[in-house]
């Protein structure tokens, strides 16, 4: 039996209360993963379990600031485990990457001069580029682009070599794209870069729902993901090598703790939110069976989804050529499926996508359009300025019928025009 075969979504949607909504009268289709993902009753059922036993901050020497000290630690090991870092003090939250990576960028551009480089690259959200556009425009430092490829729209990992050089401090470059679907192969990004002496700061906030992320295989120094892309509550989760976070000057209120995890986060945190990390994740390993560490049973889950999801873009893709005028963009050959997640970018002829959406919607299927900030990647296919593309992006909640539905609407759609 096959892995996709061995995965059933039908219990598994039982756990998610947001399934069962309805749009005039039919069950709505969450195709907007890609945007934030939906949650399980375990994952709201820990955040109101935090706020009903009794909600403190850290540091008091009482029963429910102690709970709330405790609430951090399981999600910073948690997270651990999911990224596969070393320890937990590697792990710091946020209120959002976007947030995080502000922070961070300015803190890591004390340690450039004028004259430095840093590399970003067009594939990425723009939550990886700005930041460090703009800490490099404050210290006077280059920046340098790595270009993707049109026809496919992936990295042009074969152009990298040539832009880093001895003054290159960093390469921000994502995991996979959050438009297009690209992933990226990171194992060669960091190795190249690594060589030439630059630190590698990773945006996985689209791949983390999708494949197993394993920093320490990996060997990027920053990570950044965001947890209510994958079930969870709206959390940003920051990943450093230990020695990086500790030498590194954060931009912090006094007092404040002078070692990592704790320099990193600011403020108080949303502990009901990091009741809802652990659960996440733990509801992320219920799929990965009962054998094993926490760890095991992610890597076996990540596999068993990815493999179905796999299987749902196979049969997008194969419905998609019946679809008079619908383009697809980014990689559509079903041998390279494991180049990329289950997101895709198309358009169809004679509508906006900003149209196609608002058709879609009003039949419960649910999909976004525009840029969904990817504002390089929309630049570099020339299509900023036309309203961008429709975004369908697949979970392991979804089922094969509902693809069949999102089909049958475009091709109906189509026959109008």
């Amino acid at each position: 039996m096959s892995t996709s075969a061995m995965f059933d979504p039908t219990a598994v949607r039982e756990q998610f209360p947001a399934l069962q909504q309805e749009v005039n009268g039919e069950t709505a289709v969450y195709f907007d993963g890609p945007g934030g993902t939906q949650s399980p009753q375990s994952v709201l059922d820990a955040m109101s379990g935090y706020l009903a036993y009794g909600s403190s901050n850290l540091g008091g020497p009482f029963l429910t600031s102690q709970y709330a000290v405790e609430i951090v630690a399981q999600a910073r090991q948690a997270m651990a485990d999911l990224l596969n870092a070393n320890r937990p003090e590697e792990i710091s939250f946020g209120q959002n990457m976007t947030s995080l990576t502000f922070s961070f960028s300015r803190a890591l551009a004390r340690t450039w001069q004028p004259g430095d480089e840093i590399i970003v690259t067009r594939l990425d959200h723009d939550a990886n580029i700005s930041p460090w556009l703009m800490a490099a425009e404050d210290r006077g430092v280059t920046v340098r682009w790595l270009d993707l490829n049109p026809a496919d729209a992936t990295m042009r990992l074969d152009e990298l070599s040539g832009l880093l050089n001895e003054k290159t401090r960093l390469l921000a470059i994502t995991a996979a794209s959050n438009a297009v679907g690209s992933i990226t192969d990171l194992d060669t990004a960091v190795r190249l870069a690594h060589d030439a002496g630059a630190l590698v700061y990773v945006d996985a906030v689209h791949y983390t729902p999708h494949g197993s992320v394993d920093v320490q295989e990996w060997d990027c120094d920053f990570l950044v993901c965001s947890v209510y892309k994958f079930f969870g509550p709206h959390t940003g989760v920051l990943y450093g090598k230990h020695e990086h976070m500790e030498s590194l000057t954060a931009y912090k209120v006094r007092p404040a703790p002078a070692h990592a995890p704790g320099k990193w986060e600011t403020g108080t945190q949303s502990f009901e939110s990091l009741a809802g990390v652990t659960a996440a994740v733990e509801y992320i390993a219920s799929l990965g069976g009962d054998e094993g560490s926490r760890r095991q049973r992610l890597e076996r889950a990540m596999a068993l989804t990815k493999s179905y999801e796999i299987q749902l873009s196979e049969q997008f893709l194969a419905g998609a050529t019946a679809v008079p005028g619908l383009k697809v963009y980014g990689i559509t050959d079903v041998e390279r499926l494991d180049e990329r997640t289950p997101t895709f970018a198309v358009s169809l002829e004679g509508y906006t996508p900003a149209e196609v959406a608002a058709e879609l919607g009003k039949q419960g299927i649910f999909v976004w359009d525009g840029h969904y900030y990817a504002i390089a990647v929309m630049e570099r296919l020339g299509l900023l300025d036309k309203g961008g593309l429709v975004r369908i992006g697949f979970a392991h909640y979804n089922t094969p019928q509902e693809v069949d539905r999102l089909l049958a609407a475009l091709r109906a759609l189509a026959k109008t025009r």
